[in-house]
């Protein structure tokens, strides 16, 4: 199973990429979905994996309702090491991706965690159980990046011992990491614009603190 600490999503550029390595970040994402600001074309994402190249870091691609067979291609070509699925994909839908390793986002809101335990259920039932579960926040204006921080004493609920490993993400920040992780107690986080001086544009020095107490923290608890 891929496995990592600390994510930072929607790198767009191969210096945002060696930034976030060089800060201690263990795994990227790269995000396929086309009407968000951190959308990275095909070309700039072969670029972006070619620089990381010998860099010991999980390469992520992000998808939002994207055919499965599209997701497996952009997968193979790009030698990625975990696909996230952000979008309204059913649990069957898992079965058509050729055992590739997959993270299952959840936006967490006013129905609480009862739609994840049911949807991981039903993975069971189908035999097409995810590797990860990330928890984010709710937005009803995008599917993530919305820097909108979640209910942490709910997520603090999940079923650890009985399901995936959860992947914090939503709002966090350099400012809020810490609290979130002792809060939550997950297996990794995960930061987009958390660490970013705008849309798709990430700062060193958010990254870098960011990294710094994720680490510290997940350590501690």
């Amino acid at each position: 199973m891929p496995a990592f600490r600390i994510k930072i999503c929607g790198i767009t550029s191969p210096d945002d990429a060696l930034l976030a390595a060089r800060a201690g970040a263990d795994a990227l994402g790269l995000n396929f979905h086309p009407s968000s600001p951190r959308f990275v074309e095909a070309e700039i994402a072969r670029e972006i994996v070619g620089v990381l190249s010998g860099q010991p870091v999980l390469k992520v691609g992000l998808f939002v309702n994207h055919p499965p067979e599209a997701v497996a291609r952009i997968y193979d070509e790009l030698a990625l090491d975990l696909i996230q699925l952000h979008g309204d994909e059913p649990p069957e839908y898992l079965r058509h991706l050729g055992g590739r390793p997959v993270m299952r986002a959840f936006r967490v809101g006013p129905a609480g965690l009862g739609p994840v335990i049911d949807y991981l259920g039903q993975c069971e039932r189908l035999r097409a159980m995810p590797e990860l579960v990330l928890l984010d926040t709710y937005s009803g204006k995008a599917y993530g990046g919305s820097g909108q921080t979640g209910n942490w004493s709910l997520l603090a609920e999940y079923p650890r011992e009985e399901l995936p490993p959860v992947v914090l993400a939503g709002g966090l920040n350099p400012d809020n990491v810490a609290e979130a992780i002792r809060a939550v107690r997950p297996m990794a986080v995960d930061v987009a614009s958390g660490v970013e001086s705008s849309p798709g544009r990430k700062s060193a020095e958010l990254v870098v603190q960011f990294v710094a107490l994720a680490r510290a923290t997940l350590s501690e608890v």
